[in-house]
C-alpha cells in the first residue's frame, strides 16, 4: 500500500515555489509505483476532465483540505510556513495513496487574532473561517467527493474547527474528518527528537526543522539580532514578549535532520489517517 519516496528530493520538489502563488511547475516524484508528477495530486493543477473522469472511474476516494494561515513566524521564517508545511504533509500522504487522493487548494489565511500584534499578520474573523473552509468542503460534495479530511497547520484553526465540525457534517452528510498534521507526534516522538521537548511550538526548534529540511530558502538569519531589535516588537503582553524570546532562542536548536524525520512521522500518519477513512 505504501510508496517509498525519494523523501529529501520529492521534498524539495514540492516546496520549491510560493504556494501562494499557487505554482504549475511541479516536478516528478519516483515512488515504488514508478513515476508520478506532481501535479497529478494537486486538484488546482488537475484539469475538469482528469477530476471528473477520477470521480467517476471510482479511483478517487478522498480529497484533502489544506487550512492554515500567513502570519509571522518569528524574525527568521517566511510568512507562509504554516501554509507550505501543512501543504507538503498532504501532498505527500496523496502521493503514498495516488491515484486515491487528491489535495484541494490551500485555506491559506486563518483565524491568527493573537498574532495581530506582530506585524505582517492577516487574521479571518471565525465564522469567516469556518465559512470558507465548509463553502470548499460543500464544493467538493456537490462534485461527489464523498470523504473530506480537514488538515491542518495552524493553533488558531484547531478551536474554530472542531466547533465546526458537527455542524459540517450534519449538513454535508458525507464523512469530514479534522486533523492537525502534529496530532502525528506522541510525547515519545517529541522527546526523541526535540531537545526542546516542543512540538509544534511556534517558530520555534519544531518549525524551523521542518523548514531547513522541506524549503530552506525560507529561513534567513541573515541580519537577525533578536536582543538588538526585541524593543521594536510592539507586543502587547509581557507573557507573549517571553514566550517569542523564549521560542527564538529554541529555533537556533533545529536542524535539518530533526525535520525529515519529523516530516517523515507526519506524512506516514496522515497517510495512514487516509487509509482508514478509504478502508471505512
Amino acid at each position: 500500500m505504501e510508496a517509498r519516496i525519494s523523501r529529501r528530493a520529492s521534498l524539495r520538489s514540492l516546496a520549491a515555489a510560493p504556494l501562494a502563488a499557487l505554482p504549475s511547475q511541479a516536478g516528478i516524484v519516483r515512488t515504488d509505483r514508478g513515476y508520478i508528477d506532481l501535479r497529478k495530486v494537486r486538484l488546482w493543477e488537475n484539469t475538469r476532465k482528469e477530476f471528473r473522469e477520477s470521480l467517476e472511474g471510482g479511483t478517487l476516494k478522498a480529497v484533502i483540505i489544506p487550512t492554515a494561515s500567513t502570519e509571522q513566524h518569528n524574525e527568521h521564517l517566511a510568512m507562509i510556513h504554516d501554509t507550505a508545511s501543512v501543504t507538503l504533509v498532504a501532498e505527500q500522504a496523496a502521493l503514498r495513496l495516488f491515484p486515491q487522493v487528491l489535495v484541494a487548494t490551500p485555506v491559506s489565511i486563518g483565524v491568527s487574532e493573537h498574532w495581530m500584534d506582530r506585524k505582517g499578520t492577516l487574521s479571518l474573523r471565525k465564522e469567516t473561517f469556518q465559512n470558507v473552509v465548509f463553502d470548499v468542503a460543500e464544493s467538493l460534495k456537490r462534485h461527489g467527493v464523498q470523504r473530506v479530511l480537514i488538515l491542518n497547520g495552524h493553533g488558531g484553526n484547531i478551536a474554530p474547527l472542531k466547533e465546526a465540525l458537527p455542524d459540517f457534517r450534519a449538513k454535508l452528510g458525507i464523512d469530514v474528518q479534522f486533523n492537525s498534521y502534529w496530532d502525528a507526534y506522541t510525547p515519545e516522538i517529541i522527546r526523541k527528537y526535540m531537545d526542546s521537548n516542543t512540538a509544534p511550538g511556534h517558530a520555534a526548534e519544531f518549525e524551523t526543522s521542518f523548514a531547513l529540511a522541506a524549503f530552506p530558502e525560507r529561513v534567513h538569519w541573515e541580519k537577525v539580532d533578536y536582543e538588538r531589535d526585541k524593543g521594536r516588537f510592539g507586543i502587547k503582553t509581557r507573557a507573549s514578549a517571553e514566550q517569542d524570546e523564549k521560542f527564538a532562542k529554541e529555533a537556533r536548536m533545529a536542524s535539518t535532520a530533526k525535520g525529515e524525520a519529523m516530516i517523515g512521522i507526519a506524512v506516514d500518519w496522515v497517510a495512514n489517517r487516509l487509509q482508514q477513512m478509504i478502508s471505512a
